[in-house]
């Protein structure tokens, strides 16, 4: 039922020499370091910014506005504006930006 002493040793002895932490023994699969890493709030903000980057920039190619418009004064107001509005409200169609808005800003200058 008991086994010596001295087998114990033996199956211990082998054990060791086999599987080593720091080595390549059969259970280093289950302690190497994981690939991927947690991403932190700044590399997140990051990819956020790059994310709108290309999307608003994909729009400017695309209706043919030149890049330098964001140099504009009125650029940071209209970021800041959508920003507030928040993700539930719908864009703006044509007729609403030519329409009461584009006659609003004509009255204040």
């Amino acid at each position: 039922m008991y086994q010596k002493e001295s087998d114990v040793e033996e199956i211990v002895s082998s054990l060791s020499r086999s599987v080593s932490i720091a080595g390549y023994g059969c259970i280093d699969s289950f302690l190497s370091n994981p690939k991927s890493q947690q991403m932190t709030l700044k590399g997140m903000v990051k990819g956020t910014r790059n994310m709108l980057g290309r999307y608003v920039g994909k729009w400017f190619y695309d209706k043919g506005i030149p890049f330098d418009a964001t140099n504009s004064p009125c650029f940071p107001p209209m970021v800041n504006a959508i920003q507030r509005a928040g993700p539930w409200v719908k864009p703006l169609m044509a007729y609403e930006l030519n329409g009461l808005i584009l006659d609003e800003e004509g009255g204040r200058s």
